[in-house]
């Protein structure tokens, strides 16, 4: 099983967001990058888990995980003329973006910062580390189970709780 990581900023789409709402499927809408759109059309799969990460705000960091109810699906934003994710180059009949429906799992006691993840041993050569600082927007990134179990594992040690994945 694949598990993965999904960057947002918190004033679009916040772990809160999916708290306040824990039994509704929130719309993961308005990837335009290629390469993340075919993850996401390609790869996600219902049940995986995502890990909801924050940026482009004050405490950075993976805030909490969610859940794939849903599989790709053309992005109702892209048809949309008063969305900021509009593209008049998209039609119902040839779209070009997909959307995957989220419910929320769990949100974190407390931020896992990206320095945090930096400064673990165990953690610091990830390839999502490694290639966070090139992401702008929604984006993607996959983790392999053992990935995602150091994760929860780190977790667990600074805010004193056990996960699981």
């Amino acid at each position: 099983m694949s598990y993965w990581l999904f960057k947002t900023e918190p004033s679009e789409c916040s772990i809160d967001d999916f708290a306040a709402a824990p039994d509704k499927a929130i719309v993961w809408e308005g990837v335009r990058n290629y390469q993340a759109r075919n993850m996401l059309r390609d790869q996600v799969k219902k049940d995986q888990l995502v890990f909801i990460y924050h940026s482009s705000c004050k405490l950075i960091g993976v805030a909490g995980v969610a859940r794939v109810v849903r599989e790709a699906y053309p992005d109702p934003s892209q048809f949309n003329a008063t969305s900021i994710y509009f593209d008049e180059k998209s039609s119902e009949e040839a779209p070009r973006w997909v959307a995957v429906d989220l419910i929320f799992e769990r949100k974190l006691p407390a931020i896992i910062t990206l320095d945090k993840m930096k400064h673990s041993a165990k953690l610091s050569e990830l390839p999502l580390l490694c290639r966070l600082h090139l992401c702008s927007g929604k984006r993607y990134c996959s983790l392999v189970k053992q990935q995602v179990g150091l994760h929860l594992k780190l977790i667990s040690l600074m805010v004193g709780a056990s996960y699981e994945a």
